[in-house]
C-alpha cells in the first residue's frame, strides 16, 4: 500500500473544495454578483437635438420635451428629438453682447403644480436704473408656458448696477431644499467690485421664490450693503448645483489665466477675489501675490491651467453605480467632461472623459435620470445614459 494514500484521503477533500470555493468566485464576478466598476466606456451619447445657435442650457420638462435657450435672445422646444421651428414667444428684451445674452433655465421644483419657469438673462439698462447709459446686468424672470409663448412674466430681480462691460454675468440658477432660489452674478469685468457690498457684482444672492428678499440674509442689516447678497468675492460663476443628499450648494466659476475654482456655498462668506487667487491676469501680470487669507474662503479644488468650466451635475441614481454622488463638470476651453469623485466634500480624484465632445456650455441630470450637455460649437444638446 502507498504510504502516501492517508495522506492523499486527509487533503484531497480540501484540495478539491478549494477549487470549488475558487470556481464558485469566479462564477460570481462573472455573472454579476460583483459590482462593474463605471467608465466612460459603459456609457452612450445619443444626440437630442441640432440646428440650435449658441444654445447656453436646457430644462427637460415632466412630459419629455426639452427647453433649450440660445444666447442671442430665442428660446426653442425640442419635441421627440426634433428641433420645433415655432420660437416661443415672450422673451424680454435681451442685451446680446459680448457674454451677454438669454442665459441659464430653470424649472420649480414644484413646476408640475405650479408651472414656473425661472429665467436668467442680461438685461439692458432701462430708465431711472442706476449705472452706465447703455449697460446692462443680469436679471432673473419667472413665467408660465402655454403652448408657444411664455405668460405671467415677471421679473424677479436685477442685479445693480448697469454695467457697460461685456463680460462676466454669471447667471447660473439653484434652488435649495427650503423654496429659496439662488442666483450667481459676474463682477461685470470689474475686479474690486465683488469686495463691494453695495454692489451686486461678483456675489451670489438668495431670494424667495417671488423675488422677495428674505430677512435671514446675512446683510440684510449690513448698512449700504444690498440685502439679496448671500455670498461675495466670486469672479465669473457659470456653474451652480445642490447637491442631491446634503443640500449643500456647489459653485464654480471662471478664474482669468489659472485659478477657475470649485467651491462650496455658505451663508455669507467671502471667496477672496481678486484678493486671492491662483492664477494671473491676462496680460501675465500678477493679480495678487496671495493664495490665501485669513478670512477668506480656499476652494474645494482649482484648475491650473483653466478649463473654462461651465455646468455641473452631481450624479443622483443607482444606474450611475460606483460614480453616485460624484460630480461631472463641463469645459468650454478644453471641450471635454471632467469626472470628479467627492467624498465628504473633498474631491479626490478626477478624470477627463468624453475628449472633444464639445465647447460645453451646459451639464444637469434631467428628472428621467440622464445626462443633458449643451455643446456650444456645435449648436448640440447631447444626452449621455448608461448603456442597457
Amino acid at each position: 500500500m502507498n504510504k502516501n494514500i492517508p495522506l492523499l484521503k486527509k487533503y484531497l477533500p480540501l484540495a478539491l473544495g478549494g477549487l470549488m470555493l475558487t470556481a464558485s468566485i469566479g462564477l460570481m464576478s462573472n455573472s454579476g454578483f460583483e459590482a462593474e466598476k463605471l467608465s466612460e466606456a459603459n456609457l452612450k451619447v445619443d444626440t437630442v437635438a441640432t440646428g440650435l445657435t449658441m444654445p447656453w442650457a436646457s430644462a427637460l420638462l415632466p412630459n419629455g420635451d426639452l427647453l433649450v435657450t440660445e444666447r442671442g435672445g430665442k428660446l426653442r422646444l425640442v419635441k421627440g428629438g426634433k428641433l420645433d421651428a415655432q420660437e416661443i414667444s415672450g422673451i424680454p428684451e435681451v442685451y446680446y453682447k459680448g457674454q451677454g445674452g438669454l442665459l441659464d433655465i430653470a424649472l420649480h421644483p414644484d413646476y408640475k403644480t405650479n408651472g414656473w419657469i425661472y429665467i436668467s438673462y442680461s438685461s439692458p439698462k432701462a430708465a431711472g436704473e442706476e449705472g452706465d447709459d447703455g449697460g446692462a446686468n443680469t436679471a432673473l424672470i419667472r413665467a408660465k408656458l402655454k403652448d408657444h409663448a411664455l405668460t405671467d412674466i415677471q421679473q424677479i430681480f436685477k442685479a445693480i448696477p448697469n454695467v457697460k462691460a461685456n463680460v462676466h454675468f454669471g447667471g447660473r440658477i439653484v434652488f435649495d431644499k427650503k423654496g429659496y432660489v439662488f442666483l450667481s452674478l459676474g463682477e461685470r469685468g470689474q475686479k474690486q467690485n465683488s469686495q463691494d457690498l453695495a454692489r451686486d457684482q461678483g456675489k451670489v444672492v438668495r431670494l424667495h421664490e417671488d423675488g422677495k428678499i428674505p430677512t435671514d440674509n446675512p446683510f440684510v442689516k449690513t448698512e449700504g450693503a444690498r440685502p439679496e447678497i448671500w455670498t461675495y468675492g466670486h469672479r465669473n460663476p457659470q456653474g451652480m448645483i445642490i447637491h442631491p443628499t446634503t443640500g449643500v450648494i456647489w459653485e464654480h466659476e471662471h478664474g482669468p489665466q489659472g485659478g477657475d475654482e470649485l467651491n462650496i456655498i455658505e451663508k455669507g462668506k467671502n471667496y477672496g477675489w481678486p484678493l486671492i487667487t491662483y492664477g494671473i491676469d491676462y496680460d501675465n501680470s500678477i493679480i495678487s501675490k496671495d493664495t490665501a487669507r485669513a478670512g477668506l474662503e480656499q476652494p474645494v479644488t482649482y484648475w491650473r491651467p483653466s478649463i473654462a468650466p461651465c455646468g455641473m451635475t452631481f450624479l443622483a441614481g443607482d444606474q450611475y453605480k460606483d460614480w453616485k454622488g460624484d460630480l461631472l463638470v463641463g469645459s468650454l476651453k478644453f471641450m471635454y467632461l471632467q469626472h470628479l469623485v467627492v467624498k465628504d466634500n473633498k474631491v479626490v480624484s478626477r478624470e477627463i472623459i468624453f475628449d472633444k465632445i464639445g465647447r460645453v456650455r451646459d451639464v444637469r441630470q434631467g428628472s428621467d435620470g440622464n445626462i443633458y450637455v449643451v455643446l456650444e460649437n456645435s449648436g448640440k444638446v447631447v444626452r449621455i445614459s448608461p448603456k442597457s
